[in-house]
């Protein structure tokens, strides 16, 4: 059966592989189908979009843009827009400057403690792409503040040590009704252990599509319990191993969790008949 991973970020976000790095691993580990979802940004689809004919791959595009979610952050998972549409367009720039505001935001948070980082040395690690926490840990750590990346995630970079995080996002509301403008469709990332069954039902009742199923950090018992979600509310099922390359840890599950691509079709269709309604 023909295999394909719908979850990769490379360095155009917080990925330590290059869009070209991503194809020759995909090809190595026979994979038939891949998405680049990077964080708020198509820059590394782009890239690769120019490259995957010569690897024979077979790229989605694709995103994961990040959504205010009742005062708290989601991540929503798009795939098969048209990424030249207006309302793609709209919402990466907005959250192009969302992302570069919580940066300076956190910066302050940080020069609270007595770590003096500057929003330009954060620019120059992320190297063009989308400010995240992770660049500002490299920062950290280049700076001795932190003996790891770890380290700084745990003592400052966190949810929990950080608090209430600046969020200037879309609503998940306006992210989906964006996507599907644009001809996409749209499932919830990564859902886990991030969402009880009420707010997964929120997110049903806005519009979603589609939901994560098989990611590395799901176990059997929760794979099991979100198909079960999925059958129940007639959404469609995605996966893949969230790579991101360097030391993180899902980088030993690419090309190991992947999907079949019987669920691509399906994704596939359903883009086609919601650009052939919007025509």
């Amino acid at each position: 059966m023909a295999r394909a991973d719908l979850h990769i970020h490379t360095t155009a976000s917080d990925g330590r592989s290059t869009p070209e790095q991503i194809l020759k691993n995909a090809q190595k580990h026979k994979l038939n189908t891949i998405a680049i979802t990077d964080h708020d940004t198509i820059r590394g689809y782009r890239k690769a979009a120019e490259l995957a004919p010569q690897y024979e791959i077979e790229l989605l595009p694709g995103v994961e843009i990040t959504a205010d979610f009742n005062g708290r952050e989601c991540h929503l998972l798009a795939y098969c827009f048209d990424p030249d549409h207006q309302a793609v367009k709209q919402v990466l720039l907005q959250h192009y400057k969302s992302r570069l505001e919580r940066g300076k935001w956190i910066l302050n948070q940080l020069s609270k403690e007595g770590l003096q980082v500057d929003i330009d040395e954060v620019k120059a690690e992320a190297n063009g792409s989308n400010i995240g926490r992770p660049h500002i840990a490299s920062v950290l750590v280049d700076k001795g503040y932190v003996a790891s990346f770890k380290e700084a995630f745990i003592r400052y970079l966190s949810d929990e040590a950080l608090g209430d995080i600046y969020n200037e996002y879309f609503s998940h509301h306006e992210v989906i009704s964006k996507i599907k403008e644009a001809g996409g469709v749209i499932a919830i990332a990564h859902p886990g252990n991030m969402y009880n069954d009420e707010e997964l039902e929120l997110l049903v009742e806005a519009g979603v599509d589609g939901i994560e199923f098989l990611h590395p950090s799901h176990d059997y018992k929760t794979q099991k319990r979100i198909e079960e979600f999925a059958e129940k509310h007639h959404l469609l099922t995605t996966g893949g191993s969230d790579f991101h390359g360097g030391d993180t840890d899902y980088q030993k599950f690419f090309g190991v969790v992947t999907i079949n691509t019987t669920y691509i079709h399906q994704l596939k269709r359903l883009a086609k008949q919601r650009k052939e309604l919007t025509v």
